[in-house]
C-alpha cells in the first residue's frame, strides 16, 4: 500500500497565488481575489506561519540565453 502525503494547509490557494504572479500578462485583479482566498483560508484554518520544504526543483527557472 502506498503513503499518502498530506497536503499541507491551504497550499493550493498559496501556490495558486504564487502562480499567478508570474504569468504574462500580470492580472492584478486575479492576483488579489487569489490573495483574499488565501487569506481567507489562513484565518479559516488559524494558520500561524508558513515553510517551504526544500526541493531540488522548488521552482522552474529559464535559463539565460547567453551570446557566443
Amino acid at each position: 500500500m502506498e503513503a499518502v502525503t498530506p497536503q499541507p494547509v491551504c497550499a493550493m490557494e498559496a501556490l495558486a497565488l504564487l502562480n499567478c504572479t508570474v504569468e504574462t500578462p500580470f492580472d492584478r485583479d486575479k492576483c488579489l481575489r487569489l490573495l483574499d482566498a488565501l487569506r481567507s483560508c489562513v484565518l479559516e484554518k488559524k494558520v500561524k506561519k508558513f515553510s517551504v520544504a526544500e526541493q531540488s526543483h522548488a521552482a522552474v527557472v529559464p535559463k539565460s540565453k547567453e551570446k557566443p
